[in-house]
């Protein structure tokens, strides 16, 4: 078969591939991001690249993302356009990944905050060093060389009877005698037994470090965390790798399970974990064979890729995954490039859509030790909550679309470089702020629910979401009977193009909005609560650190309270996974929280429904709910 290079623009990276080959397919071979929501299956339209030079072939169907303008300019779907000679791809500025805007969780607590957090003394990390200096055996005292270290263990740290690892095992005999019975022992907590990971000559117990991860859909962040005091000593974040094999979890697991993609989507997780472990390392020269343990928490998806645990059955009724409670396994098994001696802890999920990092969450809320009732939001692809205190817990999870990633509309886009993230109409005039600061590229999920509050505000839109036709502003037009506003003109983008807001695109947010408070709406009736009685509503994540409260409640996305009840409290699956790494009570209490906590399954509780559609109005057709409210 014939094979054509492929250029890629502005990165001019370039790679050969063989006729036929999709240009997303080829992107992917040359290490090529471009911006993809649906996994290649040509239904998104995100994936635009301009055919610069070269012989293709576009599916019919692609066609009709563009104008007769834009195809006249070459523009195709990446997804949808077939290799048939040497090409030149651009790709335009809208369909890149730069600059990703990763929310970075910086709050630093030492193991007394984890303590007082926790509750719990001693601090005790799930990996421990412990120098030991035994006396040598005697004809009186010839115990073997394993219970020798054990019995110094427990003089050390009470009674335990630990197991030993074998490659360790295989070493303690020489390295006892060479070090003259002077050694630091690594030991870990697996469940109930205290494992011997590790020996190492003299004293040793000042080079603990540890590894905390969020392996979230969008983006992965890692922390390195000092053992000893729990401190942080760098945090790295970058975009998920896997976004360009779909955006939310049903196209990934779609792609893993039936295009065979589980490998693929598996070692592009692990090579940001590996990358974001080799940045912090580098950065303060530290080796990484002193990285002893790595705690990831990430949704059920998320972890079972991270894993290489096929996830079919995940998305299908019954919705069932392979594990909620993961084994603790060593870090290289997975493709970790750390210490044979490493291990790796997986927190654990709940159900099938509500996973290890909403636990964590529940965790560094302090949810299980609260005497008051507390709530806990995840806004994404899909929405997380939580209520409960240290009596009870109950969590659902309700898909909202991409929109609030910035996907599944007319100019949305991730929060990048450009991407419209604050906007306020004032006397007939956008005013917006960038991420960056730049010219803008597209909006963002923030910016949209800035823009939808505006509008129904100065009364542009109703409150069913449509465009009032007789109100008289310059920046309403009609393409095709279809009404939009225009955001930002031609000469002030980027893109060279307006960015706009359409009814659809109005649509489409409101019926995310309306999954979120709905599922919010359910639980709270299902376990018979009324609003003013949760003492605090927790908003986690990278989107709700840049949420205006007022505006989010305005439009009916969070309950109408008052607003100091509604707390942002950052990325906490990274919170609660540094907390389990420097914590084996903390670890304990992740497992205790998955196995205790009820899951509403929201598909098979028909008050849903109703509440879903209740909410389809802005902010909702019962005004009651919402005050506080004043179109």
């Amino acid at each position: 078969m014939k094979r054509y290079k492929v250029v890629f623009r502005p990165y001019n990276k370039a790679v050969e591939v063989e006729e036929g080959t999709k240009i997303l397919e080829a992107a992917w071979m040359a290490g090529v991001y471009i911006n993809n929501l649906c996994g290649g299956e040509g239904v998104c339209g995100e994936c635009r690249v301009i055919i610069s030079e070269g012989d293709v072939e576009r599916e019919k169907d692609s066609l009709s993302f563009f104008s007769e303008e834009e195809l006249a300019q070459g523009y195709a779907l990446a997804c949808q356009t077939y290799i048939k000679g040497d090409v030149i791809v651009d790709i335009p500025a809208e369909a890149r990944l730069e600059e990703e805007k990763i929310l970075l969780e910086a709050e630093d607590m030492d193991s007394e905050q984890i303590q007082r957090r926790l509750k719990i003394a001693p601090f005790k990390p799930i990996a421990r060093k412990i120098f030991l200096e035994l006396s040598p055996p005697t004809m009186e005292d010839n115990i073997t060389d394993f219970e020798r270290i054990a019995r110094g263990l427990r003089k050390k740290i009470g009674w335990h009877s630990p197991e030993i690892d074998l490659l360790t095992l295989r070493e303690i005999s020489d390295v006892l005698r060479e070090e003259e019975w002077k050694v630091t022992v690594t030991l870990v907590k697996d469940r109930n037994t205290y494992r011997i990971q590790r020996i190492e000559p003299s004293n040793r117990v000042d080079t603990n470090l540890g590894v905390a991860v969020d392996v979230g859909t969008t983006t992965i962040v890692a922390q390195l965390i000092d053992l000893r005091t729990g401190r942080i000593l760098a945090t790295r974040g970058e975009h998920n790798s896997q976004a360009q094999f779909g955006e939310d979890v049903i196209s990934r697991i779609i792609y893993a399970c039936d295009k065979g993609g589980l490998p693929t989507l598996h070692e592009a997780v692990i090579d940001n974990v590996n990358q974001l472990i080799d940045e912090m390392c580098l950065e303060l020269k530290i080796p990484k064979e002193d990285i002893n343990a790595v705690v990831a928490a990430g949704n059920t998806t998320m972890s079972h890729l991270f894993l290489k645990i096929p996830p079919c059955y995940i998305r299908l009724q019954p919705y069932v995954p392979s594990i909620d409670v993961y084994p603790q396994m060593r870090a290289m098994e997975v493709g970790i490039k750390l210490s044979e001696r490493c291990i790796l802890e997986v927190l654990p999920s709940v159900s099938s859509y509500v996973g290890g990092d909403i636990v964590a969450g529940v965790l560094a809320c302090g949810i299980p030790e609260s005497d008051e009732i507390i709530g806990l939001i995840d806004i994404g692809t899909n929405g997380e909550i939580a209520i409960g205190n240290k009596e009870w817990l109950v969590c659902c999870s309700a898909s909202a679309g991409p929109a609030f990633e910035g996907g599944g509309t007319t100019c949305g886009m991730r929060a990048t470089k450009g991407a419209i993230e604050k906007l306020e109409i004032r006397d007939g005039d956008v005013h917006y702020e960038t991420i960056g600061g730049g010219r803008a590229r597209g909006i963002c999920g923030s910016g949209l629910i800035d823009c939808v509050y505006e509008l129904v505000k100065n009364g542009i839109i109703q409150s069913s979401g449509k465009f009032n036709k007789d109100i008289k502003d310059a920046r309403l037009n009609l393409d095709a009977d279809i009404p939009y506003y225009i955001i930002a003109d031609r000469e002030e983008t980027d893109t060279g193009k307006e960015i706009v807001i359409s009814e659809s695109d109005i649509d489409h947010l409101i019926k995310s909005k309306g999954a979120i408070f709905a599922a919010i709406k359910s639980l709270m009736e299902y376990i018979g609560l009324q609003f003013d009685q949760i003492h605090r509503f927790y908003v986690a994540g990278g989107f709700g650190n840049y949420l205006n409260i007022r505006k989010a409640i305005s439009i009916g996305l969070l309950p109408d309270i008052e607003e100091d009840r509604i707390r942002f409290v950052g990325n906490t699956s990274l919170k609660g996974a540094k907390m389990a790494l420097c914590s084996e009570e903390g670890f304990e209490r992740c497992v205790a929280i998955a196995k205790s906590m009820t899951n509403i399954e929201l598909s098979n509780y028909q008050p849903y429904m109703d509440e879903y559609v209740a909410a389809l109005f802005l902010p909702h057709t019962d005004k009651r709910l919402f005050p506080s409210v004043d179109y």
